[in-house]
């Protein structure tokens, strides 16, 4: 898991835009280590939206991430997120206690 720079806590989601620039900067990716100059294709990066903490990224450095799982963006986390709770918590519970009671006697 990625950790959010600023606070070093896991981030859920992130968000990726392409970016390319002019100025004469050079920026350290975050995954790899590596060098990149500002003036090249490469990604911006930002932990729950929050510009403030964004970071520079090889886009192969982002593929490779993405493929592997680890850098979720908003929309999946949020998809993610729906599936477990289309059934409320009370109605989990109450069918999980279901399986630990003993059954009844057959009437007579």
């Amino acid at each position: 898991m990625i950790v959010a720079v600023a606070t070093g806590l896991p981030a859920r989601w992130w968000t990726l835009r392409p970016a390319r620039s002019r100025k004469p900067a050079t920026y350290r990716c975050p995954f790899c280590g590596g060098y990149l100059l500002a003036a090249t294709e490469h990604a911006l990066i930002a932990p729950e939206g929050d510009a403030s903490r964004r970071r520079h990224a090889h886009l192969e450095c982002v593929r490779r991430e993405r493929a592997a799982g680890r850098l979720t963006t908003r929309e999946e986390w949020l998809q993610a997120d729906r599936k477990g709770s289309r059934v409320p918590l009370w109605r989990r519970l109450w069918n999980r206690r279901s399986r630990f009671r003993a059954p009844l006697d057959p009437p007579l």
